[in-house]
């Protein structure tokens, strides 16, 4: 976007952590070798981070914070590149400037609905084998690893919000024949 001769090219992309977050300014420092500034803000498993980059204390980095604090967002990261365009625009000039590029990016950002999840262990005698496949895909979940032994163990992932659920209802299915070996189960 061009604002007063300055133009501000914004962006909202995913990110694991601070250290990808910085990796990924330091990639943009080098592709716009002759920015004024580099701003960014950082929301991302329970970290969070603002950078100004040389904007007045403020305008930037916290402003676009505050725009992905407001959506609600984790796992993410916003960036504006800012050229100069030689006129200054004031530090409500810079705080508005800096928080409409990010609402713009975001809105057209696709969001992914982050999903907690649990990890579950268990073993079943082979005549439960199928009933415990059945259930796990009905309630989404994910099979990491299924060993054959004397019994059927089963190591499997699924939404944290459906475990306890489950659990019980195997519990009582399987007639207290499944035995968990998950701490969270």
């Amino acid at each position: 976007m061009l604002i007063k001769k300055s133009r501000f090219i914004g962006c909202v992309q995913p990110v694991a952590n601070r250290a990808s977050a910085q990796a990924i300014v330091a990639g943009l420092r080098e592709q716009h070798p002759v920015a004024a500034h580099v701003c960014w803000a950082l929301l991302a498993g329970g970290q969070s981070a603002a950078m100004d980059d040389g904007e007045p204390t403020g305008t930037a980095g916290r402003p676009m914070l505050e725009v992905l604090r407001h959506q609600d967002l984790d796992g993410v990261l916003a960036t504006v590149v800012r050229y100069y365009g030689g006129v200054k625009l004031g530090a409500g000039g810079l705080m508005r400037a800096y928080t409409d590029c990010i609402a713009q990016a975001l809105k057209n950002a696709q969001k992914v609905p982050i999903i907690k999840t649990r990890t579950l262990r268990c073993a079943v005698p082979y005549a439960l084998e199928g009933l415990l496949r059945r259930e796990i895909e009905v309630v989404g979940g994910t099979l990491k690893d299924v060993a054959h032994g004397d019994d059927v163990e089963f190591i499997f992932t699924l939404a944290a919000s459906t475990a306890d659920e489950l659990v019980a209802r195997l519990n009582e299915d399987g007639q207290g024949r499944i035995s968990w070996f998950s701490e969270n189960a």
